[in-house]
């Protein structure tokens, strides 16, 4: 594709548009195609006060209307030359009256009419190269990656069975990777106190193992909230938007994916390095190796409760934190970003408005 051609493609939002809307950045929109006028302006035989006033702005109404300022057929020939993309489908799936039910089951996604209608990610094909390879808005792409669809099969990232595996976990493989690694640590720090009774070791480890699990809910919310939801703060670049979707776009896209819906072993891997380094920093060694215990065995039960939220009949409580999370999903996405609990969401104000309700769905 060439460089024109991949410019002219650019898939925007309205709200991509009114963000170019000074006399020195100046969009406009015509017959949902996106115009960068910037040069043009002090050519506009209508002086650049008429465009400036439009900027950012659609001016398909207005171009079209005699009364205002009428344009002969040469001036759109003359605008063609400026467009910089297209205006994209802004179909909203996501619903803010959203009600979790016991009997809440999406319908599958209509997949070849979805690509028809909003021309994000052919669902049908390995989709991390077509996102490494698309020429979306980061506005077009969050506003999109955020409106969940559902296939009755796992999605497929990479082309190569080489990459794919890499990608996929069933749930079960996150206990049987991890515990070990708990029961191990904690042993450790048992034995890095050769000096104290059993007893004296064990409850001291015990309390470290405790703290672990208290710092783990912490990182739980924190890692959501300011790394898996760092929208506002995502370059506008396509390596940025790829690495986004690899690391949670992917979920809310396809929240019911059951091979994602925990980390792949080297995806936690990876991101549990900076923290275990930072508590061997900061603590005894036998602190350090019982605060990581604990705090990897709440990543254990984070990562299968968070499969359960989504395939799993829950009773009573943790029916309501599931509740809780369907609406991140299908409300609201940038709120009530606790998982096992909403407790820091209650903290740092990014609880729903209104208490999580959980309707039977049974006539009285």
């Amino acid at each position: 594709m060439s460089a024109t051609k991949r410019s002219q493609s650019k898939i925007f939002l309205l709200e991509d548009v009114a963000r170019h809307a000074k006399s020195t950045d100046c969009y406009v929109v015509h017959d949902n195609k996106v115009y960068d006028v910037t040069s043009f302006l002090s050519s506009h035989p209508g002086g650049d006060d008429l465009i400036s006033a439009h900027a950012g702005k659609d001016i398909t109404t207005l171009m079209a209307d005699p009364l205002e300022h009428a344009h002969s057929l040469p001036a759109y020939e003359m605008l063609a030359e400026f467009q910089v993309g297209v205006i994209g489908a802004e179909e909203a799936i996501v619903n803010p009256d959203f009600v979790f039910t016991d009997h809440f089951k999406p319908e599958d996604t209509e997949v070849a009419e979805d690509f028809r209608k909003n021309q994000f990610l052919d669902l049908e094909r390995p989709l991390i190269m077509q996102v490494w390879n698309s020429n979306f808005s980061k506005g077009f792409y969050l506003q999109q990656v955020h409106q969940p669809r559902h296939l009755p099969h796992s999605a497929r990232l990479f082309g190569p069975s080489y990459l794919e595996v890499f990608t996929v976990t069933p749930w079960y493989m996150v206990p049987i990777i991890w515990m070990p690694i708990v029961i191990g640590l904690f042993a450790r720090s048992l034995q890095q106190q050769p000096n104290l009774d059993w007893q004296t070791a064990i409850g001291r480890s015990g309390a470290c193992f405790v703290l672990g699990t208290f710092i783990w809910t912490i990182l739980e919310y924190g890692m959501h909230r300011f790394l898996f939801h760092i929208d506002d703060h995502l370059p506008d670049h396509r390596i940025a938007l790829t690495l986004h979707f690899l690391l949670h776009g992917i979920h809310h896209y396809i929240p019911m994916d059951r091979l994602r819906l925990v980390m792949p072993p080297t995806l936690f891997g990876a991101l549990q390095i900076p923290f275990t380094q930072l508590a061997y920093a900061v603590f005894p060694v036998f602190v350090a190796n019982a605060v990581i215990s604990g705090a990897f065995f709440f990543y254990v039960g984070y990562d299968c409760v968070h499969y359960a939220l989504h395939h799993t009949k829950l009773p009573g409580y943790v029916r309501q934190i599931k509740s809780h999370h369907m609406q991140h999903h299908y409300k609201e996405p940038n709120m009530g970003f606790g998982v096992t609990s909403p407790f820091w969401d209650w903290v740092f104000g990014t609880e729903f408005v209104e208490k999580p309700v959980v309707a039977t769905g049974k006539v009285a």
